[in-house]
């Protein structure tokens, strides 16, 4: 009838109302309710300099709160994803320690990197599944980046290398608790152990990636087309998704049965449930209301 119609229309000016801001190593576009985080120093292969730290987070959290966005989408200009941390970081004093005071300095130390973990852990507690697209290499703190993210995909050119081991140290922002999960566990050793490149075609064989595109135009095209199916179902039920994926992979079977049962129980909506029938039956896209925004 006439309210749906009107609903509808509602809907897709909403879907199509854009926001743009830029950032230091970043811009950051919603529109049709797909946030896209495009890094954006191609001529410093997009390293991470401390407004990426810093920033990262602030907007991952925003567009967690604001609700507008039912998906994220990482992708970047240029040749690579990226180099990882940017060398100004080492060398700014920011990871420096006090010989003179050093057990006490080493506590301090060790809260400097939860702060640079939660970089990439937002991109887990985010309300919205985050997808990849991976073109050139994913270097260093680039693979913590992508093993945060819900999906990854890869352009044909695509490498992975956990690259801290080549430089002395041990990779302490997210390699192990998450690509361990992911590959299996010998290519994930050889990987740390060595610091060598995975190339595209091998991290799908072992499922680091969903699916290889064959050019960086492909790969950013086809994520996009993943993106928008997302963006069509019920922003409730996909988080629920999310939540329910994080809680099982960290969790025992009987615990993760528990939890999607009383889920449910709380948030199952069948508003939704009749909407995506009927939209199916009327062979339109069905509309669905955004989560609501969080609010301190």
């Amino acid at each position: 009838g006439s309210n749906a119609i009107s609903k509808q229309n509602h809907a897709i000016k909403q879907r199509q109302r854009g926001i743009a801001m830029t950032y230091a190593c970043f811009t950051l576009e919603i529109a049709d309710h797909i946030a896209h985080i495009r890094l954006n120093r191609p001529d410093k292969a997009n390293s991470m300099t401390l407004d990426f730290w810093r920033e990262l987070p602030q907007a991952v959290d925003q567009i967690s709160a604001n609700a507008e966005a039912r998906v994220i989408v990482i992708s970047s200009e240029g040749k690579h994803f990226t180099s990882g941390m940017d060398i100004s970081v080492f060398m700014s004093g920011a990871l420096d320690r006090d010989p003179a005071n050093m057990h006490v300095s080493a506590e301090t130390f060790r809260h400097k990197i939860k702060k640079l973990q939660d970089t990439f852990s937002c991109l887990e507690r985010a309300r919205q599944p985050v997808l990849a697209a991976i073109q050139g290499g994913a270097i260093g703190a680039g693979v913590d980046l992508v093993t945060a993210c819900d999906c990854r995909y890869a352009s044909q050119d695509a490498f992975f290398a956990v690259q801290e081991t080549a430089i002395g140290m041990t990779a302490d922002v997210g390699t192990f608790p998450r690509l361990l999960r992911l590959i299996p566990e010998g290519w994930a050793r050889q990987m740390v152990y060595t610091a060598e490149r995975l190339p595209a075609d091998k991290a799908r064989e072992i499922g680091l990636v969903n699916e290889v595109f064959d050019s960086h135009e492909a790969l950013l095209d086809g994520v996009m087309a993943i993106a928008r199916k997302i963006a069509e179902h019920s922003p409730l039920a996909v988080a629920g998704c999310k939540t329910m994926a994080n809680y099982a992979r960290d969790h025992s079977t009987a615990d993760a049965l528990d939890y999607v049962a009383v889920w449910n129980a709380a948030m199952l909506r069948p508003d939704d449930i009749k909407e995506a029938y009927i939209a199916r039956g009327e062979k339109r896209a069905p509309i669905f209301d955004n989560l609501k925004p969080l609010t301190d």
